[in-house]
């Protein structure tokens, strides 16, 4: 009997589903204890996924007016596909509303093509950005070329989204990087009044922040330097990425051995030298996980937005179910706009999660 069972053991082991089986009675049913756990855990998920699925898909109602969906026991997912223009695009004008999808189209691929290894040059990269939004500027705002002059204050939906996210992340990365290098000068002035200034951005609160460059820099400046209540927020918000990523930066640089550095001066290196391409390319890969996270934080904030009365996308689908009968229906318009929170959002986790196996991150 004994011998039986090792056989079985064995039998199980020697193949990738044996092995598979094997792992999960020893990890899930090794107990009685343990499997009754197992046991109610999964009825109760069972549950779940079954309650879900007959909500989102067997009972629901994908086109149609209020009415046909207050007769399903289901979803109403006709409130999605009747107002998706307006979750998508805000109060953008409706017949002009392929130029917002085209911009949102040319952001993307920017930042598609940013995140390629091929096109990471000091040469291609502002390329394909002052491209991506020279184009994204051209198709929003037009005024040439035929294009009738849509103003910012329209401007709205996942358009405006991925512009004031992208945006953020591009002047806020290089400042992060100035920042970091000031702070860790060896002049005492100079890294105290970079200290100074982090600390003191951090100490405050984004929406603080926004308020500022959004009501109160007006007052503070010429007037021709005031610019579109637009470009103030994104500036703030581009500042505040920074302070937090500047310190995600040099807590890389610290993690280098001080070698690094003192072989590079050696080696006949310039400081300029040896930071481009010594010290910054290690510490960015060390401080690789830190720096996505601090990436997907700058995209949910983006929604702090419709304070100052932006219309984004979470606010464009606020304002497709207020009207026309949909108004019992936010559910369905909430989940639509959380899964393309959750499409950005886990795309970048991918991402930085192939750039840490490419990069052999873990490996260090």
């Amino acid at each position: 009997m004994k011998a039986e069972t090792t056989l079985t053991a064995i039998d199980l082991s020697s193949t990738p589903s044996g092995r598979w089986i094997a792992d999960l009675r020893r990890d899930y049913f090794s107990t009685p204890g343990q499997a009754l756990v197992t046991l109610v855990c999964l009825t109760l998920v069972g549950i779940l996924v079954w309650s879900f699925v007959s909500w989102a898909f067997l009972h629901s109602v994908w086109t149609g007016t209020p009415e046909d969906c207050h007769k399903a026991s289901g979803a109403c997912w006709a409130v999605v596909t009747d107002r998706y223009r307006l979750i998508l695009f805000g109060l953008y004008p409706y017949e002009e509303q392929w130029r917002s999808a085209l911009a949102c189209l040319a952001i993307l691929a920017t930042v598609i093509l940013s995140c390629i290894p091929l096109f990471w040059s000091a040469k291609l990269l502002p390329v394909i950005w002052l491209v991506g939004y020279g184009t994204f500027y051209y198709l929003m705002r037009g005024g040439i070329l035929g294009l009738p002059v849509v103003l910012e204050t329209q401007w709205g939906g996942l358009a405006l989204t991925t512009f004031v996210f992208s945006s953020t992340v591009v002047i806020g990365m290089p400042l992060a990087i100035i920042l970091a290098l000031l702070r860790r000068s060896k002049l005492p002035v100079i890294s105290s009044v970079t200290a100074l200034f982090i600390d003191g951005v951090r100490s405050l609160p984004l929406l603080s922040i926004l308020f500022t460059a959004a009501i109160i820099l007006p007052f503070a400046l010429p007037s021709f330097l005031v610019g579109d209540k637009l470009y103030r927020v994104i500036l703030g918000a581009a500042v505040f990425f920074a302070v937090y990523q500047a310190e995600i930066i040099r807590s890389g640089i610290q993690s280098l051995p001080a070698g690094q550095e003192e072989a590079a001066v050696a080696l006949g290196l310039n400081y300029w030298q040896t930071i481009s391409r010594i010290i910054l390319p290690q510490a960015f890969r060390l401080a690789l996980p830190p720096t996505i996270n601090q990436v997907v934080i700058a995209f949910m904030e983006t929604s702090l937005i419709v304070i100052l009365g932006f219309f984004e996308v979470t606010a464009s689908g606020n304002a497709s179910f207020s009207a026309g009968g949909w108004n019992t229906f936010y559910a369905e318009v909430y989940f639509f706009v959380a899964l393309i929170y959750f499409t950005f959002t886990f795309s970048l986790s991918r991402y930085g999660a192939y750039l840490e196996r490419s990069l052999k991150t873990s490996s260090r």
